[in-house]
């Protein structure tokens, strides 16, 4: 038992959540379980353009239905309270004064086309994104008074060259890189949104948050935000990056499968024990996709037991589900 153990799932109300979200979310959910420890649940609706009070509500329901509980969230409070992203900028705030104050964030006016349109790529974790190349660091006052006239900047934070991060995962093993190769990161945009990388450090440390269970695509995110939390001088929580759940062509699970998403699934009467059971067959945890409830599986998961490897959903296993909708 560990009984300081405190994960969370937190998701974006930009749409349904679908077998990709309920995958992590239930990995996470029986980790801090069979840890003894709490769960909380986020809303990260900091874009409040792309979020819908609809899809809000359709994250507790279909958690819910799924066999997913939580200690703290949205619905039912905790010592942390708001567990939605949104009333939570004035911390956001304070923690950028901060940064600020000590000199860490600088202000960047340059327009997203030139942003693309840089050459300088990095390599290894951060190849899927241009390096910003800092153009905006060498700005006079002058310049940036003049250019904050017509353009109301982001916010980035200036990382070190010679830093390095080294992240222990508990999936991928340890793991040491420097942020800066990914350049100087944004953390708050131009149009005032806060930046992702910024909120989740904060509300993780707020929430006192212990042990992350995310996808692995957010694998590189972990560096920079471990690099930012040392920089505001908190402990950077446990990470495990389980594998992402794709279809027949390799593609990560979305919005695009709408039959996939669990609002579909519970409408179309599939018993919330079938998608339990074939997901946990699918995490290593069974011998074959045998109906079951999260709280049943409890006791005998063991993390080490997920793939390391991107998980294949095949339309097979969505057909079998389709099959007993209804019984």
């Amino acid at each position: 038992m560990t009984p300081s153990y405190k994960g969370r799932f937190a998701p974006s109300p930009t749409g349904f959540l679908h077998v990709g979200n309920a995958w992590v979310a239930l990995l996470a959910w029986l980790d801090a379980r069979r840890a003894g420890g709490s769960f909380i649940l986020r809303i990260e609706d900091l874009d409040e353009a792309r979020s819908r009070p609809a899809y809000r509500q359709a994250i507790l329901e279909d958690l819910r239905w799924l066999g997913i509980d939580w200690d703290e969230g949205p619905d039912v409070g905790g010592p942390s309270a708001p567990y939605e992203q949104r009333r939570r900028r004035g911390l956001y705030e304070q923690v950028l004064a901060r940064l600020m104050a000590k000199r860490e964030l600088y202000p960047c006016f340059c327009a997203r086309s030139r942003l693309l349109s840089i050459a300088s790529a990095p390599h290894g974790l951060f190849a899927d994104e241009p390096r910003y190349d800092r153009r905006c660091l060498r700005l006079s006052d002058a310049e940036r008074a003049a250019l904050a006239a017509a353009k109301a900047p982001s916010l980035r934070l200036h990382v070190a060259d010679d830093a390095l991060v080294t992240v222990d995962d508990r999936l991928l093993g340890s793991t040491t890189a420097r942020p800066s190769e990914g350049g100087d990161f944004v953390v708050r945009r131009a149009d005032g949104v806060i930046a992702y990388h910024l909120a989740v450090v904060v509300d993780d440390h707020a929430m006192g948050v212990t042990d992350v269970i995310r996808g692995a695509d957010l694998f590189p995110s972990a560096f920079r935000q471990a690099y930012l939390a040392e920089r505001l001088g908190y402990a950077t929580p446990r990470y495990a990056h389980v594998p992402l759940v794709v279809d027949e062509d390799g593609r990560r699970l979305a919005k695009r499968h709408g039959d996939l998403a669990l609002r579909s699934l519970r409408q179309l009467g599939v018993p919330s024990e079938r998608l339990v059971g074939m997901l946990l067959w699918l995490a290593g945890q069974m011998d074959r996709p045998e109906p079951v409830r999260p709280a049943e599986a409890v006791r005998a998961f063991d993390l080490g037991r997920v793939p390391r490897v991107a998980v294949v959903w095949r339309e097979a296993y969505t057909a079998q589900l389709k099959a007993n909708a209804g019984s």
